[in-house]
């Protein structure tokens, strides 16, 4: 285990009962009444760190050698939410430095990147020191996303951060980055939805959906296959279909996908919904699923909506009955 402060270089360790500071204080022991039917089998080093803790806490006192302890119980088990809890009254009541504290957590958080009570003091701890800590954990949550793009709790946090603290201005930037190293990083594509849409500074959705849809259909053609990017353009017309029905490039990147691979789900779905809202089918369109259709007699169908319907009852068996009942909807 490090220091036994926390805020310090790393020192060896000293047990609490070898500790002239907490000389004066009784161990608290755990109280698991007289016969427990299922003694847990705690390490000596824990069970004493605890017992000292559960001294201070019972005391309710607020010192730094209390704050060094809990320090030394967050270390043992930094999921504990009672531990961090009293160390947040501490700090308050040392009126402790915030931003030593956020090293502090950050290096535990570094070694516990999934821990919900590690994002909760660090949340805590930002909204103490207010705008000044939102470039440090946009730096924070970057370095642990480098490793995890996944983690529900780095983005999370980052998310709040943005809206509470700010920091707004490379945003968009950092997800063209995330996308270019994975464009089926769907965590970025949400997060890049969240700033299109709450960025104070981009105009919101209405002044960006252009250029959107634009790198939303290119990112379609690169991989047809990815669902992240259709249903990314799903919401950027969300509320309005009017606006899907009506913009060109929706249903001709359906058109194209669907020219190279006629099985391709995505792009039939999307297709079904636009003849759905009311898009009236091009030539080329009528023309495309007729040629589908040609290649299996058996989905023949004189209207086009549920033709594409029956396509896809073929080609996307895990749903067959959905489609199926979707067919009824067409002919209602």
């Amino acid at each position: 285990m490090g220091s036994s402060s926390g805020e310090e270089g790393q020192e060896e360790w000293v047990p609490p009962s070898r500790r002239p500071e907490l000389a004066d204080v009784a161990p608290l022991p755990q109280a698991d009444g007289p016969c427990p039917v299922v003694s847990i089998a705690y390490r000596d080093d824990f069970r004493e760190v605890m017992d000292y803790f559960r001294a201070l806490y019972a005391a309710g006192e607020r010192s730094p050698r209390a704050l060094r302890l809990t320090a030394d119980a967050i270390h043992l088990n930094p999921g504990n939410y009672t531990v961090w809890h009293f160390r947040r009254v501490v700090l308050e009541a040392l009126d402790a430095d915030l931003l030593l504290e956020m090293h502090f957590v950050d290096q535990i958080a570094e070694s516990n990147p999934k821990n919900y009570q590690v994002w909760h003091h660090k949340r805590w701890l930002a909204e103490k020191i207010g705008p000044d800590a939102a470039n440090s954990e946009h730096d924070f949550t970057r370095k642990i996303l480098a490793t995890d793009a996944k983690n529900y709790h780095a983005w999370s946090h980052r998310q709040w951060v943005l809206q509470a603290l700010g920091g707004w201005e490379s945003e968009l930037q950092y997800c063209n980055q995330l996308l270019e190293e994975d464009v089926f990083n769907n965590s970025a594509w949400n997060q890049r939805y969240l700033v299109v849409t709450r960025s104070p500074i981009l105009g919101g959705l209405a002044a960006m959906r252009d250029s959107e849809v634009d790198y939303t259909v290119e990112a379609i053609m690169v991989n047809p296959q990815n669902e992240s990017p259709w249903r990314y353009l799903r919401g950027l017309c969300k509320g309005d279909n009017n606006l899907l029905v009506a913009d060109d490039r929706i249903s001709d990147v359906c058109l194209k996908v669907l020219n190279k691979d006629w099985t391709c789900v995505f792009a039939l779905s999307f297709l079904l919904d636009l003849l759905r809202m009311g898009l009236q089918p091009s030539d080329e369109l009528k023309g495309t699923i007729e040629a589908m259709e040609n290649s299996d007699p058996e989905t023949g169908h004189a209207d086009i909506a549920t033709a594409v319907c029956s396509i896809l009852q073929k080609h996307d068996p895990l749903r067959i009955n959905y489609w199926s009942w979707y067919r009824t909807t067409l002919s209602s």
